[in-house]
C-alpha cells in the first residue's frame, strides 16, 4: 500500500524523470492550461495523461467516451492512442475551455477522431445510449462535476462493453473523502461513488493512490 514508500519530492521528481515521455505539444497545452484560473488544479497531470494513453492501447479500445473535457489534454492523450478509424466522444458543459484544446487536437492531426458534445453530461449520455445503443464503448474516462459521479457511472456502465474499462479521476478528492467533516456535494458525490464501486458485483476495481486518486473499473 501507499505507506510502503514515502513519496518525497525528490522521489517524485525521480519518477517523473525516468518514466514520463513528454513532447512539446503536450507541454505547451499544460502550460496554457496552467495560466487559466484554477488551471493547475483542474488539469490532468502529465503522468495521468500518459497512463490514459497506455490504457487505451492495453484495452485495444476503438471507441472511448470522456466525461469532462476541460482544455482537452486527456482528450489529446487518448485520441493519440486510438487506432485508425477510432473514435473518442468527449462531453463538456461549455465549449469555452474545449475550444483551447481543439487547436492542439488539429495541430496533432487527431481532430478527426474526436466528437465533442457540448451540454449537460447526463443528457448527453442518454443521447449516446439512444444513438449507439448499450455496450458501444470500450473505455470511459470520468472527470467531470463530482456531485453527479454516481449518475455518470451508471450511464457509463450501460454504455460500456463487457470487459471494458472505466477510469474515474479524483476518487480521493484532495483527501476530503476521508474527512467526516467534509459534507459538500462534490465530496459526497465522490464518496458515494467509491462506496457503490466497492459493493458492485458487476465490476472489478482497483483504486490507485496516484495523482488525486484514480480508480480502474473493469466491467465483468
Amino acid at each position: 500500500m501507499a505507506d510502503q514508500t514515502a513519496a518525497t519530492h525528490d522521489l517524485l521528481a525521480y519518477v517523473r524523470e525516468i518514466s514520463l515521455r513528454d513532447d512539446d505539444l503536450l507541454t505547451e497545452l499544460r502550460e496554457t492550461t496552467a495560466e487559466l484560473p484554477g488551471g493547475s488544479a483542474l488539469q490532468v497531470m502529465a503522468e495521468e495523461g500518459q497512463l490514459l494513453s497506455l490504457l487505451v492501447g492495453l484495452t485495444g479500445a476503438r471507441t472511448v467516451l470522456e466525461i469532462g473535457t476541460y482544455t482537452g489534454y486527456s482528450t489529446l492523450c487518448m485520441a493519440r492512442a486510438l487506432p485508425a478509424g477510432g473514435l473518442l466522444v468527449s462531453c463538456d458543459i461549455d465549449d469555452r475551455w474545449p475550444a483551447i484544446g481543439a487547436d492542439f487536437w488539429k495541430r496533432d492531426g487527431v481532430d478527426s477522431r474526436i466528437d465533442l458534445r457540448i451540454g449537460d453530461a447526463a443528457a448527453t449520455l442518454d443521447t449516446l445510449l439512444a444513438e449507439r445503443g448499450p455496450e458501444s464503448f470500450d473505455l470511459v474516462f470520468i472527470d467531470a462535476d463530482k456531485a453527479n459521479y454516481p449518475r455518470y457511472y451508471e450511464s457509463s456502465l450501460a454504455l460500456l462493453r463487457a470487459g471494458g474499462l472505466i477510469v474515474v479521476d479524483n476518487t480521493l478528492f484532495f483527501g476530503r473523502v476521508a474527512d467526516p467533516a467534509a459534507v459538500d456535494p462534490e465530496t459526497a458525490g465522490v464518496r458515494a461513488l467509491n462506496r457503490v464501486l466497492h459493493e458492485d458485483p458487476r465490476v472489478e476495481l482497483s483504486l490507485l493512490v496516484m495523482a488525486d486518486g484514480i480508480t480502474l473499473v473493469r466491467k465483468r
